[in-house]
């Protein structure tokens, strides 16, 4: 089957506008900001909005667990401060009520940082406030837990982080991981070997199961492996290269899954055009009818 792929498309001039954008590059999966990712406000999606949301997605004509939504940069459900904490919290409930009305069925998370509590405490106040929004929120969206680079007090960079997460909270079956190659070779995973890439696998299979990997972000690295910098490069043009990406394509775990683009964007998307044909001629055999 293989891989279905796409990119991070911007919303701008409308949110239904994603669609056209995503076929304009032959994407079959996509991510989008609901919202503008950078501040705490946002205005309600209104009723006329999710109509021509969803007729846009009807016309598309992928199914919509190919699409996620990825939550502001600026909610960090790890905060041991009660205030950033709390605005974090009702920032992804509102986040989760948007994707409910807009019928994106996943948000994409980044942990948080615990900025000093210790790792342990920062588990606990992350599986706090997801509880707190998914108890609250209506069925139909679940939260995919980014891994991430290992820069400072980010949680996240490894499986067993992110299971420690999952395995806290009491709305586990809504929690889902969507993993990030750059973040995984900054923290340390050789993807550019079979090795790496099976053990990276085999720590997700352990610590958080492998049926909870629902969403892909494929994005060669600017830095060296272990750098614990978040510097994404186009495909083939990082320190993974095009022999890593062709094991990760191609592994079975892969297989029927969104992996979208997260890479430099240029105003025509052609950039995008270009990573996701990169991607796709990566496969050694050719899916029909998709």
């Amino acid at each position: 089957m293989g891989p279905y792929f796409g990119a991070h498309m911007p919303a701008g001039g409308g949110l239904e506008r994603v669609f056209e954008r995503i076929r304009s590059v032959d994407g079959e999966s996509l991510q989008l900001f609901t919202r503008n990712q950078r501040q705490w406000l946002a205005k309600p999606v209104e009723d006329a909005e999710s109509d021509r949301f969803r007729a846009a997605l009807a016309e598309w004509g992928r199914p919509a667990e190919r699409m996620a939504s990825h939550a502001s940069y600026l909610i960090n459900l790890a905060s041991p401060k009660d205030e950033l904490w709390g605005k974090s919290v009702a920032a992804l409930a509102e986040e989760a009520a948007r994707c409910v009305k807009l019928g994106v069925p996943y948000v994409v998370l980044h942990p948080g940082a615990h900025t000093g509590s210790g790792a342990e405490a920062g588990v606990e106040r992350v599986a706090a406030g997801l509880d707190k929004v998914l108890e609250a929120a209506p069925e139909g969206v679940a939260v995919l837990l980014e891994n991430t680079a290992g820069q400072g007090s980010a949680l996240g960079s490894t499986p067993r982080e992110l299971g420690a997460i999952i395995a806290t909270s009491r709305c586990s079956e809504r929690l889902g991981i969507c993993l990030d190659t750059a973040h995984a070779f900054a923290a340390g995973y050789d993807l550019r070997a079979a090795e790496g890439l099976e053990g990276l696998l085999a720590e997700v299979r352990e610590h958080v199961g492998l049926e909870r990997l629902r969403f892909v972000h494929a994005n060669d690295s600017l830095r060296e492996m272990g750098s614990n910098k978040d510097r994404h490069a186009h495909i083939g043009e990082g320190e993974i290269g095009l022999e890593g990406f062709g094991l990760l394509v191609n592994h079975p775990a892969l297989d029927g899954l969104p992996v979208v683009l997260e890479t430099p964007k240029d105003e025509d998307l052609e950039d995008d055009r270009r990573g996701i044909a990169a991607l796709r001629s990566l496969l050694r055999t050719r899916p029909e009818g998709r």
